[in-house]
């Protein structure tokens, strides 16, 4: 991940106790993406301009743009000077159907539902997922340690958001961080489908909260097993039981709260 393109430098006046002194800053970049398809403009996200081929990916997998990560044909990336174009080419049929479905919006940072039309489209019904594995406390307390170590873009500004992938016995396999909790979830999920993973094998772990869209992603992805850092909503909860993903929320060292299917949390 770059730096130069993730973060920049900015003059700050910082205020302590009565004292104000002039100094430097890194704050996170935040840049429009474009996401077409077939060429043809779809949606416009605000993101961290990094592993935008991967973000491309998940985000036409979680969206149900496609059914399987093999109708994804392709994904180009044009930088320009204020703004990123991406380009992702996906099956025929999928294409006709992104057509009939006229969905344009403008998402704004962390932005899971933006334009959506109907409730049918905002609340797609919960696929049931796979056994997966079983994730011991201890390995999930591991990962949360992991992860605190692998946040590099975080540590420089405080500002972004981690989706982690952990498989048990091996730690975190792979760390993306974004601007928006939906995007860095989208990224880590591209990420693994580009790498051709099991993604039945581990599970996810991201620093935010579990709404709807962050548990509608997983399990679209048909990952098993959803730890987070904060609470989830109610209606993530009632998701996560009808398609048997497991969900915990306040994943903090020495305490998580399992709140769907917890047979795959085990002592």
């Amino acid at each position: 991940m770059s730096t130069a393109h993730t973060s920049a430098e900015v003059t700050v006046q910082t205020w302590t106790d009565g004292r104000t002194d002039s100094g430097a800053d890194t704050v996170a970049e935040e840049t429009p993406v474009q996401l077409a398809y077939q060429g043809i403009p779809y949606a416009v996200m605000l993101a961290t301009p990094a592993d935008l081929e991967d973000f491309a990916t998940g985000f036409t997998l979680t969206e149900a743009l496609v059914n399987t990560p093999e109708e994804i044909r392709g994904v180009r990336v044009k930088a320009g000077s204020e703004s990123v174009e991406v380009d992702i080419d996906i099956a025929a049929g999928r294409f006709a159907e992104l057509l009939q479905r006229r969905r344009n919006l403008t998402g704004r940072t962390g932005c899971g539902l933006c334009g959506v039309e109907t409730v049918e489209q905002a609340i797609r019904p919960a696929a049931r997922v796979s056994e997966g594995p079983r994730l011991s406390r201890r390995q999930l307390q591991s990962a949360l340690g992991e992860l605190r170590e692998l946040q590099t873009l975080n540590s420089r500004t405080g500002s972004v958001h981690a989706a982690a992938w952990v498989v048990p016995e091996q730690g975190v396999m792979l760390v993306r961080e974004d601007v928006g909790r939906h995007n860095a979830l989208d990224k880590a999920i591209g990420a693994l489908i580009r790498a051709q993973v099991d993604l039945n094998a581990g599970f996810m772990l991201i620093t935010s909260r579990a709404s709807s869209e962050m548990v509608q992603k997983t399990i679209a992805a048909g990952i098993t097993f959803l730890a987070a850092i904060s609470a989830p909503t109610a209606l993530a909860i009632r998701l996560a039981a009808q398609s048997g993903l497991t969900l915990v929320g306040f994943a903090r060292e020495h305490r998580h709260v399992v709140y769907a299917n917890g047979h795959r949390v085990t002592d």
